[in-house]
């Protein structure tokens, strides 16, 4: 395997524009109170900012997924972090909130070009005895990457202004793109048929059932335009995406979706635990950081700060738990980071309040620190181990787009609920109950409305906390990993270069892996 074109090298290439899109996707966080006094908007409109890139983001995946397998892995990665890197540009020069949201629909459908390929390169470099030990540090890195947005956020905004959170991005991907082309291995192809219908319908559905949810309460849950109500979109959306499903089984050709993936007991569950901690990890720094902000007064790198002791935990454990889960049934693993994380959110909802002392949030974050460590490298091992490399593609596109699902609904739930929970606590707030946002007060609270919203954001809290008890429960149904073997073949095979020239997957996929290994030999 020390032959097979330096996978690891192969691996921490991929790792800095793996980071630094999942940055993008909390980063925003911690600066969303001075983008809606710089573009003067609405907590609305900002949440748009997060909730557009992760819609454009969600949405493409499987069909990129798809397009790797066809042109390869390496062309699509260097595409996505080119319009990845050029759409951070134009984010930072963005005068006006519409702007951004457009920007950050480029820079998401950049994400999505990039993200498959970086779990179908493992996957097919790496033989299954060594991939959890890759995975771990895939794993790692998104976890770290949900931690760190917020706290990099908050220095680049206190010195520098909300610009630079996409201006960082700049440098960071001239270095992705040099250290990719050199080292990223060339691998083969596969033709594919590209489910059209199936784009469509996948599409379509999303949009409307995130704009419904998330603009529900801007319409009073009534009427939008003429006969167009929330809840028409909100069940359009959902027949919609009930359609995509009947299609893709229905389909003669190669759906988008390979429903036969989900044979895999541990493939389906992991997809299912995946949306929860997309929902809750991008659903829970919302009202903590409004809370840290707009109550305690705290600047964004002080708020930021807040969430030292996850990144440090996290980024110390988690390489060391993608070490053992290649020996241990990671089910247990998975449960207990879950669990862990419902903990501290609970426990943060009940610190929140106006005159808790502020060092007491540094004990929740920390038990994050140890929850997340244990969530994201199993979990994508889970997932991906029993895969056969040449469905790597579909795969990883089906994995990402759970967790970027979880995480668009996540954004658009935890929008309606912040607004509902103020309007409910915050009755006398100047200008309608239904906007009581820190805009009405042009940027600060009067301390007589703190205690109304610290319990609207611990409510708030409340909901990411209990969808990720969903996740924990589903986590103890994993299947005891299959026992996998090393990677044994000549050195001679030959270099397939279609699906229909490719070996058959053997049950643990190691025959397609052995001609993965023997490509990348020959770049």
């Amino acid at each position: 395997m020390e032959n097979v074109a330096r996978p690891w090298a192969a691996l921490w290439s991929l790792v800095i524009g793996f980071f630094m899109i999942l940055i993008d996707t909390t980063i925003v966080s911690v600066a969303n109170p001075k983008i809606m006094e710089g573009l003067n908007a609405d907590i609305n409109s900002v949440i748009w900012v997060t909730s557009a890139y992760l819609l454009a983001y969600a949405v493409p995946l499987l069909i990129t997924g798809r397009l790797g397998d066809r042109f390869g892995p390496k062309r699509l990665y260097l595409t996505g972090l080119v319009v990845f890197t050029l759409a951070s540009l134009w984010c930072g020069l963005s005068g006006d909130i519409q702007t951004l949201i457009a920007a950050r629909v480029l820079q998401g459908l950049g994400a999505a070009l990039m993200t498959p390929q970086t779990m179908a390169v493992i996957t097919r470099i790496f033989p299954p005895d060594r991939r959890g030990a890759a995975m771990g540090i895939w794993g790692a890195t998104a976890g770290v990457a949900t931690l760190v947005g917020p706290i990099l956020g908050g220095v680049l905004v206190d010195g520098l202004g909300w610009e630079w959170i996409f201006f960082i991005n700049i440098p960071v991907g001239i270095v992705g793109f040099v250290l990719a082309s050199r080292f990223v291995p060339a691998l083969g192809t596969h033709p594919h048929k590209f489910d059209i219908p199936g784009v469509l319908l996948s599409a379509v559905g999303l949009f409307l059932l995130v704009f419904g949810i998330q603009e529900g309460e801007t319409f009073n849950w009534g009427t939008i335009s003429g006969p167009i109500t929330v809840w028409g979109l909100i069940i359009a959306g959902i027949i919609v995406l009930v359609g995509f499903v009947l299609w893709q089984h229905f389909n003669k050709g190669e759906p988008l979706l390979p429903l036969g993936l989900f044979k895999d007991r541990n493939f389906s569950l992991a997809n299912i635990a995946i949306t929860s901690v997309g929902f809750t990890v991008t659903g829970f720094g919302l009202p903590l950081i409004f809370y840290y902000q707009v109550v305690r007064g705290l600047t964004p790198t002080q708020s930021a700060l807040m969430m030292v002791p996850m990144a440090v935990i996290s980024g110390g454990l988690a390489p060391v738990v993608g070490r053992i889960i290649d020996r241990v049934n990671p089910k247990y693993i998975t449960a207990t980071g879950l669990v862990l994380m419902s903990v501290a959110l609970f426990w943060n909802s009940s610190l929140m309040h106006p005159d808790t002392p502020i060092w007491l949030f540094l004990l929740p974050s920390t038990v994050l620190g140890f929850a997340n460590a244990g969530i994201w490298a199993p979990l994508s091992s889970t997932a991906t181990r029993n895969l056969p490399p040449r469905q790597a593609g579909a795969g990883s596109g089906v994995y990402n787009t759970t967790r970027q699902i979880g995480a668009v609904l996540g954004s658009a739930a935890i929008a309606v609920l912040i607004q509902s929970r103020l309007a409910a606590e915050l009755p006398a707030a100047p200008g309608s109950a239904g906007n009581a946002s820190p805009m009405a007060f042009g940027g600060a609270l009067p301390p007589q409305l703190h205690e109304g919203f610290s319990t609207a954001m611990g409510q708030s809290i409340l909901l990411p906390a209990v969808v990720i008890l969903l996740g924990a429960a589903v986590a103890l149904f994993f299947a005891k990993p299959q026992v996998t073997q090393p990677w044994t073949a000549p050195a001679t095979e030959s270099k397939p270069t279609s699906e229909s020239a490719a070996p058959e997957p053997a049950t643990d996929g190691g025959r397609d892996a052995v001609a993965d290994g023997v490509e990348a030999r020959q770049v």
